[in-house]
């Protein structure tokens, strides 16, 4: 029960005992929607259409044209999902699932999380963007760069769907 309270000029929220978890879960698949939804975006649409419309030398600062004003957004999206995941597991007491093989989906979000951190905050940064400043006049880059994002994308699918179905009894 949300209750507010008008008194002394500011609102009080006053959140029931299981309402964090509703809202947790709430911004949690918000996440991996926007998130995911971003990923398969680039994936599927960006990448490919970006493919057919540049040549091979012009690809990469196409796609940085692109991803700059994106990849803030996918940072913001992952945070997100990762403080909501881990508020979820904490709050429910939920760390035993991570040493049953049944719950294999756990690793598996905590992974996918891991790897787009370990991407988007540490790698691009310090490694790739620097590495794609040479330029590519071959297209080398913009084909890994394709075949990281469904390899990613792919991860993301079963991960999404081993959750989904897990979450709700499947293989239990």
């Amino acid at each position: 029960m949300i209750d507010i309270n008008f008194s002394e000029y500011f609102i009080r929220l006053e959140i029931g005992a299981m309402d964090d978890l509703l809202i947790a879960r709430a911004v949690h698949v918000i996440g991996v929607v926007a998130w995911f939804g971003g990923v398969w975006f680039v994936t599927l649409v960006v990448l490919p259409a970006i493919r057919r419309a540049e040549p091979p030398e012009r690809r990469i600062s196409a796609f940085h044209r692109i991803e700059g004003r994106f990849a803030p957004q996918a940072g913001f999206w992952v945070l997100l999902t990762g403080a909501s995941g881990f508020w979820l597991v904490g709050r429910m007491d939920l760390w035993w699932r991570f040493a049953d093989p049944a719950y294999w989906w756990m690793w598996a979000m905590l992974l996918v999380w891991l790897v787009f951190v370990l991407i988007l905050f540490v790698l691009e940064p310090l490694v790739i963007h620097p590495l794609l400043r040479g330029g590519d006049p071959e297209g080398r880059w913009h084909r890994r760069l394709q075949i990281v994002h469904v390899v990613l994308s792919l991860a993301g699918f079963v991960t999404i769907a081993g959750a989904v179905a897990g979450s709700h009894g499947w293989a239990q």
